[in-house]
This record gives C-alpha cells, sequence and structure tokens, in this order.
C-alpha cells in the first residue's frame, strides 16, 4: 500500500497528526508526547531486554537526512511505499527510571526487503523515497517517536527493525524489535537465539490499524529497558 503522495512534508506531517492525539508535530520534524507508563507496566516491562545483533546492514554512510520521520526524505514531494507506522516507546534503566537525553537510532528494510546499505540484497531497487535510518533524542520521560514503514521479510529474517540506544557518546543497548504473529518469527534464527521465553516476548510487538486514519495507518509500542543506570 502506498502512503499519502503529492503533498509537502509540512501537510503530511500534519495530516498524520490527526490519527494520533499523542502525537505533536513541529515544523519539519516529528515528536511525540507518548503516554507514560503505569507503575503496573514498569513491573511488567523491567524485563532488561535483550541485546541482539546489529547485522551487516548499519548504514555504511549516513543519509543527509536522519531524523525521526523515515517516510519523507527532507522536502520531497513523494513518500516512501509502505503501511505508515506510528513507532513509538519508553526507554527506562534497571530501576524504571526514563532515559532522557539518549540517542535512539533505528535502521530497516523498505517495502522491498531492502536496507540503505548498498550491501543488501536487491539494492537496485531500493525504494529511493524510503530514509532507511532515523534518530530521535529522547524526551525528558526516556519517550521516543518514529514516522516509518511496517517492515517486510527478506531472505532469511523475518521482518524487524534495528534499535541502538547511546548516551553521552556511550551505547547502551543494540537489539532488535519483531511483529507478533509474523509466521516467520517461528524459523528467525536471530529471534530464536533469545532463550529466555518471556525476552524473547519482549522484543515481540504488535503493529496495530489506527481506527481513525483514513490510508491505513498502523501504531506499534516498543519500550525499552537498558541494562545500566546511565549518568545523568
Amino acid at each position: 500500500m502506498k502512503s499519502t503522495i503529492g503533498i509537502t512534508r509540512r501537510r503530511l506531517l500534519q495530516a498524520s497528526s490527526l490519527t494520533l492525539g499523542a502525537f505533536a508535530f513541529s515544523g519539519a520534524k516529528v515528536f511525540a508526547g507518548c503516554p507514560t507508563l503505569s507503575p503496573r507496566e514498569f513491573q511488567e516491562t523491567l524485563l532488561k531486554t535483550p541485546a541482539q545483533t546489529p547485522g551487516p546492514f548499519y548504514p555504511d554512510k549516513l543519509p543527509l537526512d536522519t531524523d525521526n520521520d523515515l517516510i519523507i526524505i527532507n522536502e520531497n514531494l513523494t513518500a516512501a511505499v509502505g503501511e505508515v507506522t506510528h513507532l513509538t516507546g519508553k526507554i527506562v534503566d534497571a530501576n524504571g527510571k526514563p532515559v532522557r537525553n539518549a540517542i535512539v537510532e533505528i535502521w530497516q528494510v523498505d517495502s522491498q526487503g531492502v536496507y540503505l546499505h548498498p550491501g543488501s540484497n536487491n539494492h537496485a531497487n531500493r525504494d529511493k523515497n524510503f530514509q532507511g535510518f532515523g534518530r530521535f533524542t529522547t524526551t525528558p520521560n526516556g519517550e521516543y517517536y518514529f514516522r516509518t514503514v511496517k517492515p517486510v521479510p527478506y531472505p532469511g529474517r523475518t521482518p524487524h527493525i534495528h534499535f541502538t540506544i547511546k548516551k553521552d557518546r556511550k551505547e547502551l543497548l543494540t537489539t532488535q524489535c519483531f511483529i507478533k504473529g509474523h509466521p516467520q518469527n517461528e524459523k528467525d534464527g536471530v529471534l530464536r537465539s533469545i532463550e529466555d521465553v518471556k525476552a524473547r516476548e519482549s522484543v515481540i510487538i504488535d503493529f496495530a490499524a489506527i481506527p481513525e486514519s483514513k490510508i491505513g495507518e498502523l501504531a506499534a509500542t516498543f519500550n525499552i529497558v537498558v541494562g545500566l543506570t546511565p549518568k545523568g
């Protein structure tokens, strides 16, 4: 499915704001006021998020646009192809304290199963309108937000999104999130390598339809618990 095309980046972001009341948009950048986790939710998520391989396709050269909207590159008029997904979450430490001012990086394949990295399979057919990589600095409450597309499978892997969390020039965690209920999860070697069942389940998330969206947008939440209590 194609996302909305032929409109300016500013108008596209404004249109998206109508689908999720929790989000606030400012200029050409996208920001979020994600819901604060309740004490009960903290208890359920304080299991340390398992570290996973960054894989071979972290960009060898970062794109000129590295913001948190992967759908539109700079001021292009054409949006990336795919199921538009509003990806939110909260980064907390082992004690449940929000990790503020952390840099959250994500990278993933486009709707054709191709990474930004030139070594990716079928790179000649990459969606040139998909940013492929994004960054967001967490809010004082440890929240982050990205607008991206729902990941698709590619040879040898079930759909997933890579995450790296950094703070004060130190890498706190590299991990991946996966789509709940996807049939290829059972055969994915990276996912199955997480032996603890609860830890494995913690990286499998829902990609749910947003009822108010007229273009079939999705919402996904991935809360991350880093095993360290960073300074500051």
